[in-house]
């Protein structure tokens, strides 16, 4: 059952309140952060706050929302007014916003209850949660074995029953990716589907906000609480907010799946295959209509994304000089006051990222790298408009591997490669979602992931959904 349902069951029947759910979870997450390390902050005087507010409504006799009284771990590249926001980075590790991001105003005017910040790489640049600069966190399925990221403390919270949901932020698959080292549901929305506002800009074409949880239910749920308009935000779309949770159906009778044939063979785990494999012979089963097909460019997103996102996060990341908010080093002159905040407040692959997007941007080089990586990415759009043209879902592996050890691969290039399946996604605007659909021989979990048109998310769930309720992978917990 959804996490979110039974909570609000809990509190509607009077059978718990709000704030004794709240200091639950808190004292749950608290029990587990020496083995798991998710959280950079737990923010208890908030949420206590937050879930009083709810019983008091409900104390008035007032008619409350799904959300009202539901604990939630944010990722800490979310502006949260009066609450510390990091971004995993040293260069800012004390700075508190005087502002709100448009999502986590909305789930606070949902009445949702923020039990903390979650560990991310630093400023959401990684695959591991290892490039923060607090700590990394563990995979509670093996805690000697990563979470995946850039929104590993996210997912990390939510598999190991710290939060029942939580929000992450994707740019190249990072919530994707996560969800499926961890084995729990992750969806990156549409482009523009949920206001960016407020959230710490890594790569601003790319970005964008979406929900973790156990359930593809949870999921629907958040969804459509955060998703919509907001005038804030130059790139938000315009568009009626459907209620996810009415695409949820048990059978896929009618609804025509494509397995995009680029994402098997070559480097992909034999274990992730034969799972990734079964679950299109259930998804078969459950009515859908299965054929491949070709999106011939597919492979060129890791190439093309490790241009685009570095050059945006280099003009980006411009505004961390020291000068009005974040670090700043100790230096008389201006210049090197600039240079030696840098160099102390940014981490190795941040630095990586900004030299490599700063060279692609400069005079001469800026047609070869950045226009071309730009024509690569419309490329790769026509290939996905020309595969909905024939099927309603795209399927294939979340990440050709499962979750790896901690410090295994010092190699960036090795680590960049984890993303080739979650990357094309991000690349064309389009919403994406991993669902568990196994484990492999070391009990770590596999992901399964489905790719929509533009604006049809509503069709992930609906696969996604009919999927889950056809197997258990869902319910399976790790023993902590």
């Amino acid at each position: 059952m959804s996490a979110i349902r039974e909570l609000h069951h809990q509190l509607t029947s009077k059978t718990r309140t709000a704030v004794e759910i709240a200091q639950a979870q808190l004292d749950q997450a608290q029990a587990l952060e020496p083995q798991l390390k998710s959280f950079i902050s737990l923010t208890a005087d908030k949420a206590l706050a937050q879930a009083q507010a709810v019983d008091d409504k409900i104390a008035a006799g007032e008619e409350i929302g799904l959300l009202a009284g539901i604990p939630m771990a944010l990722k800490d590249n979310f502006c949260t007014k009066g609450i510390r926001t990091t971004c995993g980075s040293k260069m800012l590790e004390n700075f508190v916003p005087p502002y709100e991001s448009t999502v986590t105003a909305r789930l606070d005017a949902a009445g949702a209850v923020f039990i903390g910040k979650t560990n991310l790489d630093e400023f959401a640049m990684g695959s591991s949660t290892e490039n923060s600069a607090f700590h990394t966190t563990a995979n509670p399925w093996d805690i000697t074995r990563v979470p995946g990221g850039s929104s590993g403390g996210s997912a990390a919270a939510v598999a190991g029953g710290q939060a029942p949901v939580s929000l992450g932020s994707d740019t190249g698959g990072s919530i994707r990716q996560p969800a499926s080292f961890c084995g729990i549901v992750g969806l990156k929305p549409t482009y523009g589907l949920v206001s960016r506002f407020g959230l710490v800009a890594f790569a601003s074409s790319l970005d964008q906000i979406g929900p973790f949880g156990r359930t593809v239910e949870d999921t629907a749920i958040l969804l459509s609480a955060i998703a919509g308009h907001d005038p804030k935000d130059a790139t938000s779309l315009k568009v009626k907010i459907p209620d996810y949770t009415q695409s949820l159906k048990k059978d896929l009778k009618g609804r025509k799946i494509g397995i995009i044939q680029e994402t098997f063979g070559d480097g992909l785990d034999p274990q992730v295959e034969a799972a990734v494999t079964a679950a299109i012979e259930q998804i078969k089963a459950l009515g859908a209509e299965v054929k491949t097909i070709s999106c011939p460019r597919f492979n060129y997103g890791v190439s093309a994304y490790y241009v685009i996102a570095p050059c945006e996060a280099s003009a980006n990341l411009a505004r961390y000089d020291g000068v009005r908010y974040g670090l700043r080093a100790d230096e008389a002159n201006l210049l090197s006051m600039y240079g030696k905040t840098r160099s102390e407040g940014f981490g190795n692959e941040v630095k990586r990222r900004i030299m490599i997007g700063t060279y692609a941007l400069s005079a001469g080089y800026y047609d070869a790298f950045y226009l071309k990586a730009q024509k690569v990415r419309t490329l790769m759009k026509q290939d996905f408009d020309k595969a909905f043209e024939e099927v309603d879902v795209l399927v294939s592996p979340t990440v050709p591997t499962t979750a790896f050890k901690a410090g295994e691969k010092d190699d960036p290039l090795s680590m960049y490669l984890l993303d080739l399946m979650t990357i094309p996604v991000n690349m064309a605007g389009l919403p994406g979602m991993s669902v568990p659909c196994g484990f492999d021989s070391n009990g770590m979990p596999i992901g399964l992931q489905l790719i929509g048109n533009v604006l049809r998310e509503d069709l992930l769930f609906e696969v996604g959904y009919a999927y889950e309720q056809a197997t258990d992978w869902h319910n399976k917990l790790p023993s902590l």
